[in-house]
Order: C-alpha cells, then sequence, then structure tokens
C-alpha cells in the first residue's frame, strides 16, 4: 500500500520492522534485537527521518541515514522527535547467550524473532499494514519469512494483516525503527540505556527470549 493510498482517518495501523545485531549464535554479538514501530499517523515519522537527514553535515550518497553511522547528537535528536509523536514500540530481544543447541540454520533464530514481535503486534492491532526492512534478496528466503509468520499468527484474531518486505533506502519509515531498535540493542549489548531511555515510555511490550534448545 503507498502513502497516497492511506485514508485521512483509519483503524489501520502501520508497523516498520527492523532489527539490530547477528543472527549467528555463536558469533559477533550476544543479542538480536526485533523492533517494530507502530503508528496509525506514518506521515510525522518521515518528516521527522528527512529532518535529520537534512541536518547532517555530509550527506550519505543513498539518501539512507542510519544509527550506526550517525554521530550521538543526530541520534538522540531524531529519537527525541519520535517520542513526541504518537507512536508505539514492540521489541523483541533473543539472549543468545543462552543458545545451548542452536538451530541448523542461524537465520531461524531471526526468524522466530520477527514472528514473535509481530505476533505482538497482531494482538494488540488486527489491522496491520507491516512493512520490514528487506533482509533477503532471494525471493524463496523473503517467501519463507512471511510463510513463517503468518504461521506464527494463524491462530490470532485478525482482521487483515498486509506483508512487505522492502529496502530501507527507499522507505524513511524503515531508517526510523533503524534507530529505534539500535537504542534498544545499546542497552542490552552494551549495558547503555541512555538513548534507550528517550523512547522508554513509547515501548509497550519489551520480551527477552532466552531459548536453550531448538
Amino acid at each position: 500500500m503507498k502513502e497516497e493510498d492511506w485514508p485521512a482517518v483509519s483503524t489501520m495501523y502501520h508497523g516498520f520492522l527492523d532489527e539490530a545485531g547477528g543472527a549467528d549464535p555463536f558469533s559477533g554479538s550476544h543479542f538480536i534485537v526485533v523492533a517494530v514501530l507502530t503508528t496509525n499517523v506514518p506521515r510525522p515519522i518521515e518528516l521527522h527521518v528527512k529532518r535529520a537527514r537534512q541536518r547532517l553535515r555530509e550527506k550519505p550518497a543513498s539518501g539512507e541515514i542510519k544509527a550506526t553511522h550517525s554521530r550521538e547528537q543526530v541520534i538522540q535528536r531524531l529519537l527525541t522527535a519520535l517520542a513526541q509523536e504518537d507512536i508505539q514500540i514492540v521489541a523483541e530481544i533473543v539472549d543468545k547467550r543462552a543458545i545451548l543447541r542452536p538451530p541448523e540454520d542461524p537465520e531461524d533464530i531471526y526468524r522466530l524473532a520477527v514472528a514473535k514481535a509481530v505476533s505482538h503486534c497482531v494482538v494488540r492491532w488486527p489491522r496491520l499494514d507491516l512493512y520490514l526492512d528487506k533482509r533477503y534478496t532471494k525471493k524463496e528466503l523473503r517467501h519463507a519469512l512471511e510463510r513463517y509468520i503468518r504461521e506464527t499468527i494463524s491462530g490470532l484474531h485478525q482482521e487483515v494483516v498486509l506483508i512487505s518486505q522492502e529496502y530501507s533506502m527507499s522507505r524513511k519509515w524503515l531508517q526510523a525503527v533503524d534507530y529505534v531498535a539500535w537504542a534498544i540493542f545499546q542497552k542490552y549489548e552494551r549495558g547503555d540505556d541512555r538513548f534507550y531511555r528517550i523512547i522508554a515510555d513509547k515501548v509497550v511490550v519489551e520480551e527477552v527470549l532466552q531459548k536453550p534448545l531448538w
């Protein structure tokens, strides 16, 4: 669904999902964070991202801004602006240190975290237009992810759940949730909650998953 197709007043909620941290259980980060930013008024989110990019001294050639490449002042300012909007944040955090027997495919860790985060969203907003940052270039992997999500939420009450996987470069809202996921990741991975505290009041679900066996 394109922005121009969204009604001015609607019960449809819009969700934007991104992750921070790697899925491999025995390398890289200790945690993987999947965050969903939801709102029924997405336009202000896009404007905040545009303004954040305009303030940059050196603008990225791709047009995409990311928390990992931003100065702390930029991150703080954008998160503060987002926290002033009517948004809700759902976060699923996988503690990879608890894994004793990992899945054969490490991506199953990511798929589970995404599906559980989406489940929390559907329980609260049964009419949901969901955008995921496109993690996979292969169509079969994208289909496998959506199938996993659909199977997980099949037993939940839902009116309509639309799922799109798109590149964050072309979707300002996905760039916004990148900063949200990064802030939550800093809290768990680094023990640094300075940025998390900015958005803490907007977090409606924050679930830590410790799954030893797969």
